[in-house]
């Protein structure tokens, strides 16, 4: 394998927006082509996580492949796709799908060299929902800090799927992946942030990546919400659904069982620890050792808000996310040396306003203030207070 970017070195700070169209193997060739060189980064990081793991390539690839039986059940279109990045970029269907259930895959393979655990700094990340009622603008805000490897900031790219089939898509992702953050053309965003539960790894179900592609390909905020609050899962996360007509919904993610946290005072902050009181009643958070700072971060960020309650900004939001505190286990973290010669940091700010289709992001925010902006034309229907009717159970569709 070739040697790990330095995202810190000479990086442009900026995503190259990679737009594709047509059918999903179409989709997954444009994607391919155009982004070949940000996925064989990506491909070379990760398996070089695995293979410091003591795993090589030929058990790489049978965990990796382990997962297509599940996708194809869930969607034989997002497999498709799948190989279709494969074919683009000229390597292994496996190695699309090491990427896309990374997370999953790190873990399965801690569990099958547990006398060489892989050393990680899990996806910190920390999210933020803003409700109407909360801004100066009356338009809802959704925002995250995505902490991982700081190689990805030279793997990310921002994805603008065209669609003949459903709304079009804008996400944040690593290149190969089908989604992260990201929101689509009819008002759905979406975010997600790492949990760990002693519920985890008993089953291969859909790689979350999946699951957040999936959503975002949804008209209706029901049916978006519906796929992530119950589909079976491998591991537990956390999934963030907004919608820009004003609602915000947190899903803590077990794999077999799915618990909500909403809004208090029109906002949701959200972390790497589990919040619900009845999730906690009813399993065990084994990721907060992993990440203690879990733990403020949430804390920093509602704190840092409140005191905007009902004029809340971008810049206010933006603030929050750059908080410092405790660096480098802060709310924004700079790039930090790991034991494994990992670097770690906050990859990147995303911050969404989906009743516009405005994207910003802003690439490893400790050293690097300069957003970046993105959109996404949309066609949003109008809800607005004067549609009584909606009170009245008549079943009429927005305009």
């Amino acid at each position: 394998m070739t040697a790990q970017p330095d995202a810190t070195s000479g990086a442009s700070f900026e995503c190259p927006l990679i737009e594709i169209s047509g059918s999903p193997r179409e989709r997954g060739r444009q994607h391919g082509e155009q982004a070949a060189q940000r996925i064989l980064g990506g491909i070379d990081l990760y398996a070089s996580l695995l293979e410091s793991n003591r795993l090589n390539w030929p058990e790489i690839r049978e965990i990796a492949t382990s997962f297509e039986p599940a996708i194809a059940r869930f969607d034989p279109a997002l497999l498709d796709e799948i190989h279709g990045i494969a074919e683009g970029a000229k390597v292994e269907a496996a190695a699309v799908l090491m990427i896309n259930a990374r997370t999953e895959i790190l873990k399965l393979a801690e569990r099958r060299r547990p006398a060489q655990p892989v050393v990680l700094d899990p996806d910190g990340c920390t999210c933020i929902a803003a409700l109407p009622k909360a801004t100066a603008s009356g338009a809802l805000i959704h925002a995250q800090n995505w902490d991982w490897n700081a190689g990805c900031a030279q793997t990310a790219i921002v994805l603008r799927v065209q669609r003949d089939d459903g709304p079009d898509i804008l996400t944040f992702t690593e290149a190969g992946g089908l989604a992260r953050s990201g929101m689509n053309a009819a008002g759905v965003s979406i975010t997600a942030n790492y949990l760990e539960s002693d519920r985890d790894y008993r089953q291969i179900g859909v790689p979350l990546a999946l699951l957040r592609r999936k959503a975002l390909e949804q008209s209706r905020l029901a049916a978006a919400m519906g796929i992530i609050h119950s589909t079976p899962k491998t591991s537990a996360n956390n999934v963030l659904i907004c919608h820009a007509h004003g609602i915000a919904i947190n899903f803590e993610c077990a794999p077999d069982e799915t618990f909500q946290v909403h809004e208090r005072h029109g906002v949701i902050v959200h972390a790497n620890h589990f919040q619900s009181t009845v999730a906690l009643t009813k399993l065990r958070d084994v990721g907060v050792g992993l990440t203690p700072d879990s733990l403020y971060r949430d804390l920093r960020v509602r704190a840092l808000v409140e005191p905007f309650m009902g004029s809340l900004t971008v810049d206010h939001v933006k603030n929050a996310l750059f908080d410092n505190f405790e660096a480098p286990w802060s709310v924004c973290r700079p790039p930090r040396q790991k034991s494994n010669n990992q670097v770690s940091a906050s990859v990147a700010t995303i911050l969404m306003q989906p009743s516009t289709g405005r994207m910003e992001v802003t690439m490893l925010p400790a050293i690097n203030r300069r957003a970046h902006l993105y959109q996404l034309e949309m066609q949003i229907q109008s809800c607005g207070p004067e549609r009584s009717d909606f009170a009245l159970g008549a079943p009429r569709s927005c305009d």
